[in-house]
């Protein structure tokens, strides 16, 4: 059973109204807020930036990828895929080759120093994981991600049919 929200854990709590209209979209926001800033400094001790470790496991999932390709297997434009490519290159998880079959176009594949931090981004990871369901049991956990995968397909009505506008 989870432990009651008392003294400190309440004042972020009363900040956000959370008896009041904006109180779940306030926490929401926290959340999200808190989410990203523990990944960034997680993802940091392994010399990566947020979204970076997604781009990784694309291509580790589904091997050599064209920029456009990845960019749409991630959900984001393609000019900040660019961006992202190139700090990846600048520091040698990834490499960027012309494709055979039409010049113009570039393939990205990891490489082996990109491999290599599979280990760490697991141990990332499992870190989060941890850390974001501290005190819930596991079943409190599966009512999370069910609750948590309603809303956002509320809120991203293209996620429930597979679009990616809304993909992580």
């Amino acid at each position: 059973m989870a432990e009651p929200v008392t003294g400190e854990r309440t004042a972020w709590a009363h900040a956000c109204g959370v008896e009041g209209p904006d109180g779940l979209s306030c926490l929401m926001a926290q959340t999200a807020r808190g989410h990203r800033v523990l990944l960034a400094s997680l993802l940091a001790e392994i010399d990566l930036y947020p979204g970076q470790d997604r781009a990784l496991h694309a291509l580790w999932d589904n091997g050599p990828q064209s920029q456009n390709a990845l960019a749409r297997i991630l959900g984001i434009d393609v000019s900040t895929m660019t961006k992202m490519l190139q700090r990846l290159e600048r520091s040698g998880f990834v490499s960027r080759s012309p494709s055979p079959a039409n010049r113009r176009v570039s393939i990205v594949s990891t490489t082996p120093e990109g491999d290599a931090l599979r280990p760490a981004l697991d141990r990332v990871e499992a870190e989060l994981l941890a850390r974001m369901t501290r005190g819930l049991t596991p079943g409190q956990i599966g009512t999370l991600v069910s609750l948590l995968a309603v809303v956002r397909d509320n809120l991203c009505p293209e996620a429930a049919s597979g679009a990616d506008s809304c993909s992580c």
